[in-house]
């Protein structure tokens, strides 16, 4: 069996990502890596699919890198070496899809950091989660120290990456980790559920350009700056057929019929100039 498992549901409109080797609690291999970011982009491509489930086989999300190498396994640049062109094609902040974390149990690790990249994180009741690397003598990856302090605030991001301590359901829902605790036998269904909401429910370039949008903001410290870089999404997009639709669908009262995609007619905020001359100083 492949080590992740991909399950296309054109009917629903979404795809689910399953890592899948349970007997080793689903630890993290450079191969799982190069299968995750290259599926990562093949879904992106495929208009059928509007969001992405990911989660794990058997009772855990992700237990962090596989340490079966021994103790040199961090000093092993062969051991991601794998993920490492996929993964720089398909980082998950560029696609226009939504990325959907069900962690279904432990995520340790870089199972802990992976899902701070996507953009909804539901956890099962019996989850758990830690940032594990200075028990192991190593620091934090995958963009985490910045993510992290972005979600959960600067202090509690310090005490969550010094310490690696395990937290519960519970914290990581206190904490903003995730948006919702779900009883642990019906955590994929509420994954589907939301994903077949947004494939039933929205424009999938208003979306995109959405997602985009928000990550990009993340990086903006200027709000004057942030308010020209969504007006000027909200214009665009205001001026495309999806908008002309979704008012006539709205007041014939029948389901819209969108014609743009997210793979091809989405706005990238990254083309938006930064700074446009007539900003000035106020």
């Amino acid at each position: 069996m492949p080590d992740l498992l991909v399950d296309i549901d054109a009917a629903g409109g979404f795809a689910t990502l399953t890592f899948n080797r349970p007997d080793k609690l689903n630890a993290y291999t450079g191969e799982m890596g190069a299968l995750l970011h290259g599926n990562l982009a093949e879904l992106e491509r495929d208009d059928r699919v509007r969001a992405i489930i990911v989660t794990g086989a058997g009772r855990a999300f992700c237990a962090g890198a596989d340490l079966s190498g021994g103790a040199g396994v961090f000093a092993s640049d062969r051991n991601f070496a794998a993920a490492a062109s996929p993964e720089a094609k398909a980082r998950p902040w560029n696609l226009g899809k939504p990325i959907i974390a069900a962690i279904n149990g432990p995520a340790v690790g870089i199972g802990a950091t992976l899902p701070l990249q996507w953009d909804i994180r539901l956890c099962s009741d019996r989850a758990k989660l830690g940032f594990v690397f200075t028990r192991r003598g190593i620091a934090p990856e995958m963009l985490s120290t910045w993510l992290l302090p972005r979600i959960v605030g600067f202090s509690r991001a310090m005490e969550l990456l010094v310490t690696g301590r395990i937290i519960n359901a519970d914290e990581m829902l206190a904490a903003g980790l995730v948006s919702r605790i779900v009883p642990h036998d019906d955590l994929l269904r509420v994954a589907q559920d939301t994903a077949r909401e947004i494939a039933r429910d929205t424009a999938p370039a208003s979306v995109a350009a959405v997602k985009r949008l928000l990550w990009r903001q993340l990086m903006d410290s200027d709000p004057r700056i942030a308010l020209f870089r969504e007006t000027e999404v909200f214009n665009w997009l205001g001026k495309q057929p999806d908008a002309s639709e979704g008012v006539r669908a709205f007041l014939d009262k029948r389901a819209p019929a969108w014609t743009m995609t997210a793979r091809d007619d989405a706005p990238h905020t990254s083309n938006l100039p930064e700074l446009p001359p007539d900003l000035g100083e106020g």
